[in-house]
């Protein structure tokens, strides 16, 4: 017998709802690309086509504002969560001039327009003001999707939004705890005391907990799920102190920042579910709330709207201006800032409904007197559709303009070219770590070549063979997780070291990264660089890292880099410390540098400016019981080694891990061998 299933408009059937909207996400980049318009507006669109004041197909229900909810937050989010802590603080006082700019601007024109222009009476004005001087990262994943997220003007757009946003919701508070009568000294005290122990909270407590939490739980499901949790654990806190939402959820992202690396897979299926799904369902669900038939109701709405249009357009528009003007910055970047601030959302539409249902009292035929009234109501949304459009054109060709003219400057670059690194992989239980490091030693937005080793002995079983094959998946499946492609390598050979040195020579490869392989437990073989010198070390030329991870890469919190006298000396320095500042960046840890004068320098500008390091002027080797001892538990210990006959060779070093058993056996270890010259072409080490 068949079900019967309703057609009947608006759809009821869940599953009918969900395969429309499903449909419409998929149909759009594939319709919009070829009309050339942004695939955000399309979004927007669509959900007023289908909306209640469209074809009226699906309802603005309970589902659909849930939906809508979960993908703004996470909009907040991903934008807290991808920001490179370096660049914000280093950009920290241009966010704060921007925040102010962004505010101060809307807050006054739009009061003298409540005003003057309008005739409403303070308290509304001011109120609608604070709608202009918020605004919604809508056309954020624009710029996520062309990769410029690290660019000034972003950072700077970022770090200004939460500050007018979180100025703008307490404007919203005070004035209608004015309106109501409660705003007395208590109120003060109260908002206050709950907004400081919101943020303390967040970004001192999550931090610490998120850490513990990776440190124990290596699931993939479960880590994303936990991710899930403090984000609306922080958009909870955020409400419960008084203040939107949006605002906890963008510091949960902070909070996490540095514990989830851009380069990791968990990045990736954050990225991944927030693009595909709750981003498009939050886009569609604004859609919905727009209704033409505003512009036919009467003149006051249109002249409201009118009015709320042009102010908040301006506004943001004098905003950018002003910024790129005291920052020096390009027309791209002010188109940019203009684009990510001039739509209005989530922000508009809180203080619209708060205002519009706080009623003051009742007029002479009836009818409730509210803050903001019908009006006000429509013409936000006709706001909201204006200014999501201008703003979605404005992002796309700022952001395109500047994509394209990163991408130049990296074919411009005369950097060494394409990397190809070789994971050797023996140990199930490293493999994902050796596959991380890898792959946060290459530069963002540009993948190299990978390839993981096993090598079995010829006269090996079944078994081994499929263990083998085993490992070769998990390192895959690593690199897959993160769109990363993985060229899998089994080798029959009798010894490890003849069967790594074939590779390198096959697959002209730059860097290997390796595990102590045949090591059961956490101790350093006394003997195993001697054991690497004679196999690999004497029949290389290449960038080698030893590394024995003892904690997930992304908790760590600094890379502790110890370094010999003269290791600048090798041809392969340089582009050793490229890999490291990579590292740094993809994974937002920081450096503690310890080396004598001459070398702390060249580290210094190998470095650059761009990761966040700290640099101590030391005798190394007089010191390294020291440094070993006094290495925190979230630390990676890196030693840079060197080969017999390298400049930079001294006899300690050969007493290394004998230090290391002794000092360090519950830290993570990288062994770092920099590359050395050869017959071969040896600038590609050259950085």
């Amino acid at each position: 017998m068949l079900l019967a299933i309703d057609f009947s408009l608006p759809l009821t059937d869940p599953v009918l709802k969900f395969l429309l909207i499903l449909l419409i996400i998929l149909a759009a980049p594939l319709i919009l690309n070829r009309l050339r318009i942004p695939y955000l507006l399309g979004l927007i669109i669509a959900g007023a086509v289908i909306g209640p004041h469209g074809f009226n197909l699906v309802l603005r229900d309970s589902s659909i504002i849930l939906s809508g909810t979960a993908g703004l937050l996470y909009i907040m989010f991903l934008a807290g969560l991808e920001l490179d802590m370096g660049d914000f603080r280093r950009n920290s006082g241009r966010s704060l001039a921007f925040g102010i700019y962004t505010f101060m601007i809307p807050m006054s024109i739009g009061t003298a327009a409540g005003v003057w222009i309008l005739g409403f009476g303070m308290e509304t004005s001011v109120l609608l003001a604070s709608m202009f001087a918020s605004h919604t990262l809508i056309t954020y994943p624009i710029v996520s999707k062309l990769g410029i997220t690290k660019n000034p003007a972003v950072v700077i757009t970022v770090g200004g939004t939460v500050i007018t946003d979180t100025l703008a919701l307490l404007v919203l508070t005070v004035i209608v705890g004015m309106a109501t009568g409660v705003a007395d000294g208590m109120f003060w005290i109260k908002l206050a005391g709950s907004v400081t122990a919101f943020a303390l909270l967040v970004l001192f407590l999550f931090p610490r907990i998120s850490r513990g939490f990776f440190k124990l739980v290596h699931d993939n499901i479960s880590q994303y799920i936990f991710v899930l949790v403090m984000l609306f654990l922080g958009a909870f806190l955020a409400e419960a102190a008084g203040i939107e939402a949006i605002i906890g959820a963008f510091l949960a992202g902070l909070a996490l920042n540095r514990l989830i690396p851009s380069s990791s897979p968990l990045m990736n299926r954050i990225e991944f579910v927030g693009n595909s799904i709750f981003i498009p369902f939050f886009l569609i669900s604004v859609g919905m709330l727009i209704d033409y038939r505003v512009f036919f109701n009467s003149m006051d709405t249109i002249k409201v709207g009118a009015v709320m249009i042009a102010v908040a357009t301006v506004a943001k528009l004098a905003a950018a201006w002003l910024t790129q003007k005291t920052f020096r910055l390009s027309a791209d970047q002010r188109r940019v800032i203009f684009g990510l601030s001039n739509s209005q959302a989530a922000a508009t539409l809180a203080a619209v409904m708060v205002g519009y249902n706080v009623i003051l009292g009742t007029g002479p035929d009836g009818t409730p007197v509210r803050l903001l009234n019908d009006s006000v109501l429509n013409g936000t949304i006709l706001m909201i559709l204006v200014t999501c459009t201008i703003a979605s054109f404005a992002t796309q060709k700022g952001a395109h303009n500047i994509a394209a003219e990163d991408e130049t400057s990296k074919d411009d670059c005369t950097d060494a070219g394409e990397r190809h690194i070789l994971i050797p992989v023996s140990n199930d239980d490293t493999v994902e770590e050796l596959v991380g490091l890898s792959m946060a030693s290459m530069p963002k937005n540009r993948k190299g070549n990978l390839y993981a080793l096993n090598v079995i002995d010829a006269m090996s079983g079944e078994s081994d063979v499929k263990r083998s094959e085993s490992i070769l998946s998990k390192a895959a499946k690593t690199a897959a997780a993160t769109d990363t492609y993985l060229k899998k390598i089994l080798r029959y050979d009798i010894s490890i070291a003849n069967a790594v040195t074939g590779v390198i020579h096959e697959r002209n490869i730059t860097d290997i990264v390796t595990g102590l392989h045949g090591v059961s437990d956490k101790s350093v073989p006394a003997m195993f660089s001697e054991h690497i010198t004679k196999g690999v070390l004497d029949n290389s030329d290449v960038n080698i890292l030893v590394y024995r991870p003892a904690q997930p890469l992304s908790t760590i919190k600094r890379h502790r880099l110890i370094i010999p006298p003269e290791a600048e000396k090798e041809i392969g320095f340089g582009s050793l410390m490229e890999r490291l500042r990579n590292i740094l960046a993809n994974t937002g840890g920081k450096a503690i540098v310890y080396a004598g004068k001459d070398t702390m320098e060249t580290v210094r500008k190998k470095l650059g400016r761009s990761v966040e390091a700290t640099f101590t002027e030391s005798d190394v080797w007089a010191d390294l019981m020291k440094l070993l001892e006094s290495a925190g538990s979230d630390e990676t210990l890196w030693v840079v080694l060197s080969r017999k006959d390298g400049l930079s060779y001294n006899k300690n070093m050969a007493a290394v891990s004998y230090y290391l058993n002794r000092h360090a056996q519950n830290r993570s270890i990288v062994l770092a061998y920099p590359a050395q010259a050869s017959l071969g072409d040896s600038t590609r080490y050259l950085t």
